[in-house]
């Protein structure tokens, strides 16, 4: 797990240093820009040697005492260096104040105001506008020119952004304003740990690629500090003086006749997933059809709720898939019911969470071992208002983030949320909140197919069958996912998910 910091976070960080006398905010300064030029070199390496050209723009805060350094840096390199204020320099922080004075010794500051558009001779454009404690849209001048760089990919290829792209939410990954008016950069380098707008939303899109830069500050715990999933949060390996129902029973309930694909797909997710035993409950007419298709899991008829209601009798089935091809009609109504009546660990996908969002006595269901599966369209059916406030316009930060809109929607439901997507976010009802967040070097877009969630929701079943606990299963099983799709490659169906998991195993020395 790594922390993912919002801006009030980071900064509570920085003075705490600072009081204590473990650092000065001028030192902090000069490793930020010290380390922003390395990154710049190490990314760029022809950039490392020889004379060359960039562009700085400074903003009116610490961000801009940032740029400054760079500046300073890159001129003691050799290089030919522009530099732009927004602002006035008599009103910069103090250790901005004396960074930009430490420039003027060297060349000069010219005033934002004289930025038309740039030519593409510049080697090195450098964003040091606005950092991660941007609260409104970018207006003016900057706007104007970021407005006309963002058109320009040759600009955006060689900008290099410090912090956060300016005209982007820290917390929220979202653009303060019109997709128009946030730097686009090829680089960007953080400090001490990423902030949350770096894998949430238009962040990873906007940043490029994303480097951390230590500057020398200590780790601080805090609950309310999200962590990104980076492996498994249990053991995956399994006991080995055990027989399969150790590992757990999930019961996985499926559609009709030609409604079985989605439930075949979970069930194989979850056997892959290490439950001992897995079983297709499904009505009596598509008994056959799965029979065909299923070797390893188990099938039985599940016509209603009380044959539902007598399975669960078995003690040994410990965790329940409800969703997948299961329909919205009354009948699967009342299987939901009978599910979430039953207390057992379980995981609500598609159809279950549509039944849900629109019947208030099932909502009221809920429990602390329930998994909800959903993605934005699912979210908002059974969260409305809070999609609702996720959707509405970012005008000022920090902005409503899909962090903010899990751990509500986890705190109303009572039970553990997966928000889906390229950001996945997850959290429990005590505001405890992970992100799976592939993006980046983990970016998985062949995810984006076909029964790829129903495979996931069958991790996550596997996962509770085997005794995970609902948020560690929900954690692992996004992570495990993602992997699979890293290992296979291009090509990616949901059937080839689940067997590529022995593979992710391996490479994890299980």
């Amino acid at each position: 797990m790594t922390d993912l910091l919002t801006a009030a976070q980071m900064r509570a960080i920085e003075e705490a240093a600072i009081a204590s006398g473990e650092v000065t905010g001028l030192e902090l300064m000069e490793r930020a820009g010290r380390g922003v030029v390395e990154a710049v070199f190490a990314e760029w390496p022809k950039l490392a040697s020889g004379a060359h050209r960039a562009v700085v723009l400074c903003g009116p805060g610490n961000n801009g005492g940032d740029g400054f350094v760079v500046a300073r840096l890159l001129k003691e390199a050799g290089w030919s260096v522009a530099v732009f204020l927004y602002g006035d320099a008599d009103k910069l922080p103090p250790d901005a104040k004396i960074n930009c004075e430490r420039w003027a010794r060297l060349g000069t500051v010219a005033c934002f105001d004289q930025v038309t558009r740039f030519d593409d001779e510049a080697d090195l454009y450098v964003d040091a506008l606005f950092g991660t404690g941007l609260v409104r849209p970018l207006a003016g001048a900057v706007l104007d020119w970021v407005a006309d760089r963002a058109a320009d990919p040759r600009v955006a290829t060689k900008t290099v952004a410090i912090d956060v792209p300016s005209g982007l939410c820290s917390d929220s990954g979202r653009e303060l304003g019109r997709s128009a008016e946030t730097v686009l950069a090829g680089l960007t380098v953080a400090f001490h740990r990423m902030k949350l707008g770096h894998v949430l939303s238009w962040g990873p899109t906007k940043s490029g690629k994303t480097v951390v830069v230590d500057i020398g500050l200590s780790a601080q715990s805090n609950p309310e500090i999200v962590k990104s999933v980076t492996g498994p949060t249990n053991s995956l390996a399994r006991s080995e003086m055990a027989h399969k129902y150790t590992h757990g029973h999930a019961l996985v309930l499926s559609g009709g006749v030609g409604k079985g694909g989605a439930a075949r797909l979970t069930a194989r997710g979850a056997l892959r997933a290490g439950a001992g035993a897995v079983t297709v409950g499904c009505p009596p007419a598509a008994l056959i059809e799965n029979a065909a298709q299923l070797n390893a899991i188990m099938l039985r008829k599940i016509r209603d709720a009380a044959a539902l209601e007598d399975a669960l009798s078995d003690p040994r089935i410990n965790a329940l898939c409800l969703g997948p091809g299961l329909g919205v009609s009354d009948e699967s109504r009342d299987l939901v019911e009978a599910g979430l009546k039953s207390g057992r660990p379980m995981v609500l996908d598609a159809d279950a969470l549509t039944l849900i969002g629109r019947d208030a006595p099932l909502f009221a269901l809920l429990h602390d071992h329930c998994v909800l599966t959903p993605h934005a369209g699912e979210f908002g059916r059974l969260f409305p208002d809070i999609a609702a406030k996720l959707a509405a316009p970012a005008t000022k930060g920090p902005a409503y983030s899909k962090v903010d809109a899990t751990r509500e929607a986890a705190e109303r439901a009572g039970c553990v949320v997966l928000y889906k997507g390229p950001d996945t976010v997850i959290a429990d009802p005590s505001g405890r909140c992970r992100i799976n967040a592939s993006v980046y070097e983990r970016a998985a877009p062949s995810l984006a197919t076909a029964g790829s969630g129903d495979v996931l929701a069958g991790f996550i079943a596997g996962l509770l069958a085997r005794g995970f606990s609902p948020m560690q299963a929900a954690e692992t099983g996004a992570w495990l996912h993602t992997e699979c799709a890293l290992s296979f490659g291009p090509g990616l169906i949901a059937e080839d998910l689940p067997d590529e998991l022995p593979n992710v195993f391996r490479s994890l020395g299980i």
